[in-house]
C-alpha cells in the first residue's frame, strides 16, 4: 500500500521544516511544491530535498490567486501515483503516534472507509497555548470541533479539486464533497495546527493569510505536556526555534480582543473557511 504526501506552500518558513520532518519516515514521498515563497522556505525545500533524494519531490510553480489554488491542487493529484495520499499543509506537525496510527489504518487488510477524519490541536499565541474547544467550527456527523479530513483513497470515482482557497476540498464524480460520503473513518491521531500563528516574516505576501491571525488568549498547556517529537530533533541552525512566547504587544492586545471573541462563538454560529 503506497502513501504518498502532497504539500503546496507559500512562505512557511517558520513551521515548514517541522511539518514535513514530522512525516517524512512514515510515508513513500512527498509531494513538495511551493507557489511563489518569497521568505526562506525555497531553502528549506532544497535542504529536505537534499536530505531526502529519494522520497521528496520538489517543484516550483507560479504565483496563484485563490481561483488557481485548485487547480495546482487537481495537477498535484494528477501527479499523485498512491494508493492513498495525506494533504499535509506547511503549518501542521504530526506526533509520531498520531502518523503511525493514520498508516496503519490505511495499510489494514479489507478496510471499508474512502477518507480519515482526525482531530487538531489548533494553537493560539504561540506552542504554549491552543484555542477552546468552541471555536472549532468543523462537522464530520456528530462531530462538531477541531477535525480535518486528511487521507483521502486515490481510486474514489471521479476524485477532483473543488472550491476556491479558504473554502476548498476534494469531491467525486458527482461535486459531492469527501466528507459528505459519509466513508470516513475517524482517527484519534491529533497533530498540531499552527494556522493562527505567524508562519513567516513574508506572511503578508500571502492571500488571506494576514486572515488568519489571532491575537487570542489560548487554554495553557500542562508543565508536562508532551509536544511532538520533532520539536527535539536536530535541526538546521537557520530554523526557527519553536519554543519563543508572544510578545508582551500581543498580550495587551489579545486581553482586549479575547472577551469579545469568545461572546461571538457563542451568540454566533460562524462559517467554515475564510
Amino acid at each position: 500500500m503506497k502513501i504518498w504526501v502532497q504539500t503546496l506552500v507559500k512562505n512557511e518558513a517558520k513551521w515548514l521544516w517541522y511539518s514535513v520532518s514530522s512525516v517524512i519516515d512514515h510515508v513513500d514521498k512527498v509531494l513538495l511544491w511551493d507557489t511563489g515563497s518569497t521568505d526562506s522556505s525555497i531553502e528549506i525545500e532544497k535542504d529536505l530535498g537534499k536530505k531526502y533524494p529519494e522520497k521528496i519531490e520538489l517543484r516550483q510553480t507560479k504565483q496563484v490567486t485563490p481561483e488557481e489554488f485548485t487547480q495546482v491542487r487537481q495537477e498535484m493529484l494528477e501527479e499523485t501515483k498512491s494508493d492513498w495520499f495525506i494533504v499535509l499543509d506547511g503549518d501542521e506537525i504530526w506526533y509520531d503516534d498520531s502518523i503511525k496510527k493514520v498508516v496503519e489504518e490505511i495499510s489494514s487488510e479489507n478496510n471499508k472507509f474512502e477518507s480519515i477524519v482526525v482531530p487538531t490541536i489548533n494553537l493560539i499565541g504561540d506552542i504554549f497555548h491552543f484555542q477552546e474547544k468552541s471555536a472549532g467550527k468543523y462537522k464530520f456527523g456528530d462531530r462538531v470541533g477541531h477535525y480535518n479530513l486528511r487521507a483521502v483513497k486515490r481510486n474514489i470515482s471521479g476524485l477532483h479539486s473543488q472550491g476556491i482557497h479558504g473554502v476548498w476540498g476534494w469531491a467525486d464524480k458527482e461535486g459531492k464533497m469527501i466528507q459528505d460520503r459519509n466513508t470516513y473513518k475517524f482517527i484519534n491521531a491529533p497533530y498540531f495546527h499552527a494556522t493562527n500563528l505567524i508562519r513567516s516574516p513574508k506572511d503578508s505576501d500571502v492571500v488571506k493569510r494576514m486572515k488568519k491571525h489571532r491575537f487570542e488568549i489560548g487554554e495553557t498547556f500542562t508543565d508536562d505536556y508532551f509536544y511532538p517529537e520533532v520539536f527535539f530533533k536536530d535541526r538546521p541552525g537557520y530554523i526557527e526555534c519553536p519554543w519563543r512566547v508572544v510578545s508582551p504587544w500581543y498580550k495587551y492586545r489579545a486581553f482586549f480582543e479575547t472577551p469579545m471573541r469568545k461572546i461571538k462563538r457563542r451568540l454566533f454560529s460562524g462559517k467554515i473557511g475564510y
